[in-house]
Order: C-alpha cells, then structure tokens, then sequence
C-alpha cells in the first residue's frame, strides 16, 4: 500500500468515526453534565463555535453587536438572554463559561474579563490581537486555573497528529529548517489600503462604539470593515499571520517542541501604518531542541509567496497545496497541508514507512467535556498562548521594519525601542481593561 493511500484510508477511518460518534463524544469519555455557555460574537465563525459548543450544553446567554446577527441566534436559542454588550453578558451570574469569537482586537478585552470573573474561556484564533495581550491572558489563565481553549480546530485532525507523531519519531531526523505558506490575504480579502476620508451612516442594527471598544476611533465606512474586511486592518486584525499562522504554525511549534524565537526579519512592501501588507515574508530563528538541528529556522510566505518547489524533493506531478507546512530534515521531509494529508519526500525513499492509526477528534466538545468534568484540553492558553506570541512578533517585525532580537523574559526587542509600540498597544480612553492597558 502506498503513503498516499495508507494517509488517505487513516483520514477516511477518521472522518468516519468522527461521524459515527457525533459531538457528544470525546475520546471515548461518557456524557458530561450539561455546563452553561454564553457566547460572544455569534455571527461568522461564532454562529459555528456556538453551536458546536451546544451540543449536550446550555446556551444561556447571547451576544452581538450586530442585531440581525443576534436576532438570528436568538431563533436558534430563544432561552437565552441577549445582548449588545459583551461586558452586560459577563454580569449574568449563571454562566459556567464563554465563547468569544470576535473580531481580533476584541479577543483578548472579552476573554480577559471573562477569566476575572473566573469563567473558563474558548477564544477564537488569534488569541489576541497584539503580543503583550497573550503574555496577561496565559498568565490569568494560570494564576485562576481556567479551563481554556484557542480555536485551533485543525489541531484535532489526524492529519496534524500524523505529522506531529512522525516528526517527533524521527521519521525525517533533526529539523534544520520549516517552510510555511498560506494564499491569503488576497482573494479572501484586501489589504495595502489606504484609509478613505468618507463615512457613511451607521446602520441602526449595528453599535459601532461597541464594535470598535478597545481600537482607535474610526468612522463607519459601509461594507469597510464590518462584518468581515475588519481582517486588513492593524486597528481590527492580524493579518494573514493572524488569520492562518495559528493554524500553520500550530504543527511547527508542537512538533518541534519550539519556545520563543530569538530572531525575527520580515521583508514584504513598505510598512503601511493602516493596513497590512499585500504580501510578505517573515523569517524566524529559533534555539534548538531535541527535534532539530542546533538553532532551526522557520520561514513564513503569505499571498502568492511560497518555498522553492525543489526544496519538497517531491514528484514533478505532486499537486502541490495553497497552504502548508514542509519540514526539512536529516533524513528527508515531511509535508503537510491544509487539508492535504502528510507525505514524506522524496517517495522512494519512504516507501516502507508504517503510518500509525490516529482519529479526529471534536476540539470544541473537548473544551466542554474539560469544563463538565475538570479535564484538561489540548490547546490551553498555556500552550495556545506562546504560540499566538511567536506568530505576532512576526508582525511586529514587518510593521517596525526592524531585525528583531527579542528577549522574552522582558518582552521587548532589544535595542529597538520603536519595535515595542507594536507588542502592547494603547487601547482607547474610556475602555480600560483590568490586567490589560
């Protein structure tokens, strides 16, 4: 049996049993008691996180700055309260835990209050919007000893569990190098904007002050930033690093055992202070581990930007993939995709390698049945956390325009002062977050 068909018959044994189970299951756990949820942001990909989240739970509690958004969830969960604001959300005393999936630089202000409040949180990827944020939520989460969880769903797959299991069994030797690359932005949605001078009529359903809450003043501009192009700018998103690099990176950081880096250059277009680039390329450099080579690199391309094809080692027909992950290795490389399933290059040479059997399994149910029954997750902010910090200090570089040396007992990047604007940002008067500004 070939690779192709032995990952290809895993993945199938997977989906299927995913599918046979259904959500109320978790790695063969029995039924938890039913927990209750409130959830922040229900539009988007919080119409999904909230229904996941509701298999075998109670839904008691609703939120959106967005009234047809929230009227739609509220046909779905007429039991529970609605609200326009998060912070009136949280006083509602008979919430176990929250959901928040929210535009990026919402994230880390809702989850952090959350967690004062000692609810256990599931946060939506990026983590937070800047790194200093990610630094204050993992601290809280284990100082209060949260249950918590990033929305890094991938992370279940067995495709990613393949990956990681091969690497940290040696299958391709010491890792010396990692190439990652996504196709966003682009397509998905536009960045290298200049800001436009006009404002348009805020829509009666929508509560811009709050939609904005910790971000810079800014006057609404239709279909602008609202509901979703919010992504391309630095007041409101991340970026392609934040969209995608926590998914990609995700397999990177577990399998590699990798902490903090030690330095970081970005190169790309012209540093636009609104918006992100059209394209660009982050390079990071790593202290080694078990897993690799003495210091190991890991390379970032964004947009139509991706590693030399001759790297892979892979067929002249090999497809290929628009967002992936390739390692490389004493022994040879190990790919894997998003969603393609993990191969190792070049063929012949691993024609005999014995693929071990894992499963997918439901990392929203995992969260909850953690919440039901004290249990652990697999994406913690303790490990959720630092992982979020890597991926944005990648922004940082690019924005400074700055080689990066940074020291992450202190959180600064030494000898660059002007670097440190974008680690911590100064969130908007009248929006002070506890732990946060």
């Amino acid at each position: 049996m070939s690779n192709y068909d032995l990952n290809r018959r895993v993945f199938l044994q997977g989906a299927a049993s995913a599918a046979l189970l259904g959500p109320l299951v978790v790695l063969g756990q029995d039924k938890p008691a039913a927990i209750n949820i409130g959830c922040i942001g229900v539009g988007g990909k919080g119409w999904s996180d909230m229904h996941e989240v509701s298999v075998g739970h109670n839904i008691v509690a609703i939120c959106d700055v967005d009234e047809q958004r929230l009227a739609k969830a509220a046909e779905k969960f007429p039991k529970a309260k609605k609200y326009t604001s998060w912070q009136k959300l949280l006083e509602q005393e008979n919430i176990d835990a929250v959901t928040v999936s929210t535009p990026d630089h919402t994230h880390a202000p809702a989850t952090m209050s959350a967690m004062q409040l000692g609810k256990h949180v599931y946060t939506q990827k990026p983590l937070t919007h800047d790194v200093f944020e990610s630094r204050q939520l993992t601290r809280v989460a284990k100082e209060k000893k949260l249950i918590t969880q990033m929305g890094i769903q991938h992370h279940a797959t067995a495709r990613l569990k393949l990956a990681v299991d091969a690497i940290q069994n040696n299958a391709i030797g010491k890792v010396s190098e990692t190439h990652v690359w996504t196709d966003r932005p682009g397509s998905f949605w536009k960045q290298g904007l200049s800001r436009p001078e006009k404002k348009d009529q805020v829509p009666a359903s929508l509560h811009w002050n709050d939609w904005l809450g910790t971000a810079p003043e800014r006057p609404y501009v239709a279909g602008l930033y609202h509901s979703f192009h919010w992504r391309g700018w630095w007041d409101f998103g991340t970026g392609a690093l934040g969209d995608m690099g926590c998914h990609l990176m995700d397999p990177v950081i577990d399998a590699l055992e990798l902490g903090p880096p030690k330095i970081i250059t970005a190169e790309g277009p012209p540093p636009n202070a609104e918006s992100g680039p059209e394209w660009c390329i982050v390079h990071y450099t790593f202290p080694g581990t078990k897993q690799t080579t003495e210091t190991t690199q890991v390379h970032w391309y964004e947009a139509d930007k991706q590693p030399d094809r001759a790297l892979f080692q892979a067929p002249d027909d090999w497809a290929g993939s628009k967002n992936g992950v390739l390692f490389i290795g004493e022994k040879g490389n190990l790919f894997v995709g998003f969603p393609e399933m993990p191969e190792l290059f070049p063929k012949e040479k691993f024609s005999d390698y014995k693929w071990p059997e894992f499963t997918d399994h439901n990392h929203y149910q995992e969260w909850t049945t953690a919440v039901a029954t004290g249990g652990k997750t697999s994406c913690p902010f303790e490990y959720s956390g630092p992982l979020t910090e890597t991926v944005l200090l990648g922004n940082v570089a690019y924005r400074s325009g700055k080689t990066i040396e940074w020291d992450s007992t202190t959180m600064t990047a030494k000898g660059e002062p002007s670097a440190n604007q974008y680690v911590k940002r100064a969130y908007r008067e009248g929006w002070t977050i506890p732990g946060l500004s």
